[in-house]
């Protein structure tokens, strides 16, 4: 069981340290290709939308494949990509093989979360899956610093280390990575975007996967304006919001690996309901804190906080239907990316219309005041026999 925590473990890690890993380097990619402000997002954009709308389909597809062999080709495609960024020589070149890498990584990543709750033993499903989200949550601690060290020799050799890891990480999977074939009787031919429907038709999955969206674009709505309110509101230079960066990923990594424990002594209900009320006054506080110490110890608690409650939610999301997991994998993670994107246009817009960052909490609190009632009311932090028998309904 260590050898495929630590596998699924690395896959998010690099999958989530190249999603980070573009931004120091928009500043030198626009001056190079000559890229106007408006423009040089989509090389940020492009990877989420390649994730965005090819994870709606990879989840069916994979549901009726053999997972080590999704999760296999999506790495390898995913590696092959990234080492092309390296090589882009303007806009349109890098926009397409970002999109590429974004297209690789949504048929590789949701097989991590689908694949925990078919290895691992249910005793262990929340420990593994914690220290498989402190993947993620270590890519955003570290993706930034490692995206600026190596650009400070050349731009490209951040996306041929990456590109270069993931290849190994790869060859790990090959020869780690037990076959996932699906059951014969799972095995349909229905139309891809009719597996859908057994979540459509469920009042419980259509809440809770609209609680999910809310939860994901107030949290990315607060975290995109991270750097911009420390910069603007205590004048920090750009290395120094960096290492705040940094240091409240580190926060993420803490909430990952304790999060079992947590769960194990509180329950799923209690864990999720203290998590999101905290947050929220958290999030209202924040804008009027005095220093950045206090900035830094508010947002490391929400971000410890963050690291218990997303792989949570996903195993909650998981366990809806046993059956489809490769699909609502995919859809989570293609809802979360949409929520990214939703979530920092509007930050944007109420950042700079409105009171800066007071407004952006105040947003961010709301959508999860939203997202904790949606939970609740969805019915899905019941019983696992709850949610079986309105499926079987």
């Amino acid at each position: 069981m260590l050898r495929l925590t630590i596998l699924l473990f690395l896959v998010m890690f690099v999958i989530g340290t190249d999603t980070f890993l573009i931004s120091p380097l928009i500043p030198t990619l626009q001056q190079l290709f000559h890229i106007p402000t408006e423009s040089a997002g989509w090389m940020v954009g492009a990877y989420a939308l390649g994730y965005a709308l090819f994870a709606l389909i990879a989840g069916p597809l994979s549901d009726g494949w053999d997972r080590k062999k999704v999760m296999l080709s999506g790495m390898v495609c995913f590696s092959v990509s990234t080492l092309l960024c390296g090589f882009a020589t303007g806009f349109w070149s890098m926009f397409l093989f970002r999109f590429l890498a974004g297209v690789s990584a949504a048929f590789t990543a949701p097989q991590v979360w689908a694949s925990i709750p078919a290895l691992i033993p249910t005793p262990k499903i929340a420990k593994v899956s914690g220290i498989v989200m402190a993947g993620v949550a270590a890519s955003q601690a570290f993706g930034i610093p490692i995206g600026s060290l190596l650009a400070s020799i050349h731009w490209s050799y951040s996306f041929f280390t990456i590109g270069t890891f993931a290849l190994f990480v790869a060859i790990f999977i090959y020869y780690a990575l037990p076959e996932m074939k699906p059951d014969q009787g799972q095995i349909t031919k229905s139309p891809i975007f009719s597996r859908y429907i057994p979540l459509l038709n469920s009042p419980m999955a259509r809440r809770a996967f609209f609680a999910h969206f809310l939860f994901q674009c107030g949290f990315f709505a607060s975290f995109s304006f991270i750097g911009k309110w420390v910069t603007d509101r205590f004048h920090l230079p750009i290395d120094q919001a960096g290492y705040v960066m940094f240091f409240l990923g580190l926060g993420n990594i803490v909430g990952s690996l304790c999060g079992a424990y947590v769960i194990k002594t509180l329950n799923r209900f209690n864990t999720l309901v203290a998590g999101i009320l905290v947050s929220i006054a958290c999030f209202i506080v924040l804008p009027h804190l005095p220093s950045v110490a206090a900035f830094e110890s508010v947002y490391f608690f929400i971000f410890v906080t963050m690291g218990i409650a997303f792989p949570l939610i996903l195993g909650l999301l998981n366990s809806l239907n046993p059956t489809i997991r490769g699909t609502i994998s995919s859809l989570a993670s293609s809802i979360m990316y949409a929520a990214t994107t939703l979530g920092s246009w509007i930050a944007g817009l109420i950042y700079a219309s409105f009171n800066g960052f007071s407004a952006v909490g105040l947003f961010a609190a709301s959508c999860f005041a939203g997202s904790l009632l949606l939970f609740i009311f969805s019915g899905i932090l019941a019983s696992d026999a709850k949610t079986k028998k309105e499926f079987a309904a």
